[in-house]
C-alpha cells in the first residue's frame, strides 16, 4: 500500500518521519518530494478562466461614486453644469481609485510576499503493508498533513 500526503514545509514533516520510523516503517520506504515555487509573478488582471479573488476596481468604484456626487454638487455653481462635472468627478475618482489599488497590489503586496517568504508544499509517499495503512494515515494527520490518499 502506498500513502500520498501533502505537508507545509515545516518541522512537522521531520516529526512525522521520526514517528513513522519508530512505528517500524523503514527510511527507504519514505519518499519526500518538494514542489517548486512559482517563478513568474502573479497576474494582476483576471481572465475568463482564472480569477485570484482580488478586485482592482473596488476602491475605484467607491471613489468614482463619491467624486461624482461632489462634482455634481459643485457643478451647479460652475460653468459647465452638474452633469459634466459629475462625469468629470466620476472619471477622476475612478482613475484615482484604480491607481491606488494598482499601487497596493504591485508594490506593497509584492514586498509582503518577499518578506514573508513563500515556501512550497512537500509531498510524502510512504510505502507500507496493508495492515499499517491506518496507523500511517493517523500519524500523517497528527503531524498536520493537508491531505492523505491511499493506493493499494
Amino acid at each position: 500500500m502506498q500513502l500520498f500526503s501533502t505537508f507545509k514545509h515545516s518541522i512537522h514533516i521531520e516529526l512525522a518521519i521520526s514517528t513513522l520510523e519508530k512505528k517500524g516503517i523503514e527510511r527507504e520506504k519514505i519518499f519526500i518530494l518538494p514542489l517548486d515555487n512559482r517563478k513568474e509573478e502573479h497576474k494582476l488582471f483576471d481572465t475568463l478562466h482564472y480569477s485570484d479573488g482580488t478586485s482592482l476596481i473596488d476602491i475605484a468604484a467607491a471613489l468614482g461614486t463619491a467624486f461624482a456626487v461632489i462634482g455634481a454638487s459643485i457643478g451647479f455653481k460652475l460653468a459647465w453644469g452638474p452633469i459634466y462635472w459629475g462625469l468629470i468627478g466620476a472619471s477622476a475618482g475612478f482613475v484615482l481609485g484604480f491607481a491606488i489599488r494598482l499601487f497596493t497590489e504591485k508594490v506593497l503586496k509584492k514586498k509582503q510576499r518577499l518578506l514573508k517568504g513563500v515556501h512550497s508544499e512537500l509531498i510524502m509517499i510512504v510505502d507500507c503493508k496493508d495492515e499499517q495503512g491506518e496507523l500511517v494515515e493517523n500519524i500523517l494527520f497528527d503531524h498536520f498533513a493537508f491531505g492523505v490518499a491511499k493506493i493499494k
